[in-house]
């Protein structure tokens, strides 16, 4: 090896030692800049012949574990998902209360019926009925409120999901612009490794707000889809809209068909063309989105639910009034005449027969409608799963009503007709005797407050008549909670809380008992679309047990969803420290590393100053 090639050798250490001390200042400088990915030279050594000549600086290595960033990216999404629910749930369980304190729902209903205890010691008391008045009121108004703190809470579910679409929107553009500077960049140099570290920074931002998988390729391009295939960003950015509905209400709700749904999804067009609902296809299954989509038409649905079916059990307990039929017969026909004059949009005829051949009893709830655009009615339209719920549209008058029960109800063998006015007889099919009627009631709304028997309207829909009606909006239940109001009649006149009729004495305890019994012992049967129960078995129970129930669920789900969040956390930051370990910068090795490079730079001068002394000499010999 000659005296010129010894020179270029040690220049090239020279220039490989300043390569490698760039980046350990670098790396030191950014030690607490996140997303900052430790790196180092990459040096080969260059050869002619046999002959060692010197090294080549051919990139930029960042010391980074794919695997662990890949799993990283996977709790990102679990964690950003639970911790967005235990924060939500966390505002439902104040909403609701702690189950025994005060300010809450269950401790309005005791005040309430505390209240109706102390009005039947003291029927003729005028304090002991304004205070039972007020008491209602109270409970009422604490429905209200809660309703309207679950709706502001989907609110914020969907400003929350019109933000993150704006987010993703930008990480998605960044990490395709990001694609193509690489694509045009050539060797990955320290320019090159600043990018990665930036686009890798965006994909963790896309990963906190869904699930999302990437694909990389050998000219440092990526590719994100979701983890049920839907394609992000390519060489393009696919781009995601969503229409946010500011005012939420109970009737706001989410459906898969778009013509059906007052609120908003998320639609995604890719670059070459095309769209697809994201929420529809289930192309979204954790993160951020997820969990807002989640709280918004589902948890937060169920619990105004929850609120619904209480308001509106407290409303048809005092003012549902159920008469059983009474016994008729034609030849040897026999059956039930039923009076259905009075009967409400939502009341219902219950009847109960027998299949002679099967020995199989039947129940049907034949559900009165003014709106023929409703029918058919759901199964859901009566919380018991062994009624069969028939729709019988009354705007056509009993003529028509008979039409329909005859051909809903004509392969049974029964026989339904209008002996006169409003009544309806049911019958059984006489000497064939291949059915029997067994039992025939009709459930009515009292309307007023002296109908002379201790049923009364005391909560009303806004000033309307609560009796669960069903009508082209929906259901009369759906958002009752936010409406439920005490009846203005009682305001002004809290003596209706006792008299009944003009006959009832001053002193009667008739009302103010049946409405205690009735809230504390009645029995129920709760919807399944409040989570307690299920559609097979729903929960029956005394108004008083379900609430307890149902803010025993709150709390339940609330330290569930905390306990998970924590849980996920744990597993996030101990994966984001092996991270670190891998590719975060420790200051020590660094100084290690910067002392090994002062040395080695030393050692390839003193080699060219070596060389330079060498040539000295040479030249004074000649």
């Amino acid at each position: 090896m000659g005296l010129s090639q010894a020179l270029f050798t040690a220049m090239s250490g020279l220039r490989a030692n300043q390569a490698a001390l760039a980046l350990v200042s670098s790396n030191v400088a950014n030690a607490e800049t996140p997303g900052y990915v430790r790196k180092d030279s990459v040096q080969v050594a260059t050869t002619a012949g046999e002959m060692g000549t010197g090294v080549l600086v051919t990139g930029v290595n960042r010391t980074l574990d794919q695997y662990i960033q890949s799993q990283l990216r996977t709790e990102l999404s679990g964690a950003s998902y639970a911790g967005i629910r235990a924060s939500f749930l966390s505002s439902l369980q104040s909403i609701y209360g702690n189950p025994g304190s005060t300010g809450t729902i269950e401790a309005a209903f005791n005040g309430f019926t505390n209240a109706l205890q102390g009005l039947s010691t003291s029927p003729d008391s005028p304090a002991a009925r304004i205070t039972a008045v007020n008491a209602a009121a109270m409970l009422a108004q604490q429905l209200n409120v809660a309703s309207q703190g679950i709706q502001t809470l989907r609110s914020n579910a969907d400003a929350g999901i019109a933000d993150s679409v704006r987010v993703a929107n930008n990480a998605m553009a960044q990490i395709a612009a990001i694609n193509g500077q690489l694509l045009r960049g050539g060797a990955t140099d320290a320019s090159t490794a600043a990018l990665l570290d930036q686009r890798d920074q965006y994909i963790e931002q896309l990963a906190q707000l869904m699930d999302v998988k990437v694909i990389a390729n050998e000219n440092n391009q990526v590719t994100v889809f979701t983890s049920a295939g839907v394609q992000l960003v390519g060489t393009q950015a696919a781009k995601l809209s969503f229409q946010a509905q500011g005012m939420i209400t109970p009737q706001s709700q989410w459906d898969s068909d778009p013509a059906k749904s007052t609120l908003g999804s998320i639609t995604i067009d890719f670059p070459s063309g095309g769209s697809m609902d994201l929420i529809a296809s289930n192309g979204v299954r954790s993160g951020k989105i997820a969990a807002y989509f989640e709280l918004r038409d589902k948890t937060l649905v169920q619990a105004q639910a929850q609120l619904d079916q209480l308001a509106a059990s407290m409303a048809s307990a005092l003012s549902d009034k159920t008469t059983a039929g009474t016994a008729a017969s034609n030849g040897a026909q026999n059956g039930f005449d039923l009076d259905l004059a009075g009967m409400r949009n939502g009341n219902t005829i219950h009847l109960t027969y027998t299949d002679v051949a099967t020995g199989t009893q039947h129940n049907l709830s034949i559900i009165r409608v003014d709106d023929p655009s409703v029918l058919p009615l759901p199964q859901s339209a009566t919380a018991d799963p062994n009624d069969q719920v028939i729709g019988v549209d009354f705007s056509g008058g009993m003529a028509s009503v008979v039409a329909q029960l005859n051909a809903a109800l004509g392969p049974t063998g029964l026989q339904i007709s209008n002996p006169a006015g409003d009544s309806l007889r049911i019958l059984d099919d006489g000497a064939a005797n291949t059915v029997k009627v067994d039992a025939a009631s009709v459930t009515k709304t009292a309307d007023t407050l002296t109908g002379g028997d201790p049923h009364l309207p005391l909560f009303t829909d806004g000033g309307f008549i609560y009796s669960g009606g069903f009508t082209a909006t929906g259901p009369q239940q759906n958002g009752f909670a936010a409406r439920i109001s005490v009846n203005t009649a009682l305001l002004a006149d809290a003596a209706r809380m006792v008299i009944y009729d003009a006959g009832t004495a001053a002193g009667d305890t008739a009302r103010p008992d049946f409405m205690f019994n009735q809230l504390t012992s009645g029995i129920d049967t709760f919807a399944p679309a409040t989570g307690i129960g299920s559609t097979t078995s729903p929960y029956r129970g005394t108004i008083l047990t379900y609430i307890q129930q149902v803010m025993g669920m709150q709390g339940d789900a609330a330290i569930a969803a905390q306990q998970l969040s924590d849980g996920q956390n744990v597993v996030l930051n101990t994966l984001q420290q092996k991270m670190d370990v891998v590719s975060g910068v420790n200051i020590d090795e660094e100084m290690a590393h910067l002392l090994a490079l002062q040395n080695a730079y030393g050692a390839n001068a003193r080699v060219m100053a070596t060389v330079r002394d060498m040539y000295a000499m040479l030249l004074q010999s000649m």
